[in-house]
């Protein structure tokens, strides 16, 4: 009985469609990036559930580092074009995603120099508007 309900209501509400497509779309991107980052392939090999669980817990420690970094970059870029004039609205900021694979050498070479720290965060937000 809920599920038909559910779905008459589904069928017939235009914007809970909508919604649940978004938020459906999200979710998808999250899962083909995770799937992206992890080494060797979205396959989890190993019967133990614990060593599933740590799997998917570095891998999601991964994805979140490389979104942080996405998430810096986009943001630095977009505080540039608001300085030289270019109006940035929430609208266009809404249609953005840290899921973004193309600069990450993902088999690369990768040297850690742990005596440098990198510069603090500074978040700010950008001109003219709040974020929600």
């Amino acid at each position: 009985m809920e599920r038909t309900l559910f779905l008459l209501e589904y069928m017939s509400d235009a914007h809970m469609r909508q919604q649940i497509r978004a938020e459906t779309t999200k979710v998808e991107s999250y899962h083909q990036f995770t799937d992206w980052i992890a080494f060797g392939g979205p396959v989890l090999r190993s019967g133990d559930p614990v060593e599933q669980e740590k799997r998917i817990k570095y891998r999601d420690l991964v994805a979140n580092a490389v979104m942080l970094h996405n998430v810096v970059d986009m943001t630095i870029v977009l505080r540039q074009l608001q300085h030289e004039g270019i109006r940035v609205t929430p609208e266009i900021v809404r249609r953005l995603s840290p899921h973004l694979t193309e600069h990450v050498k993902r088999f690369g070479q990768y040297f850690l120099d742990m005596a440098t720290h990198p510069d603090p965060l500074q978040p700010q937000p950008l001109f003219g508007w709040a974020a929600p």
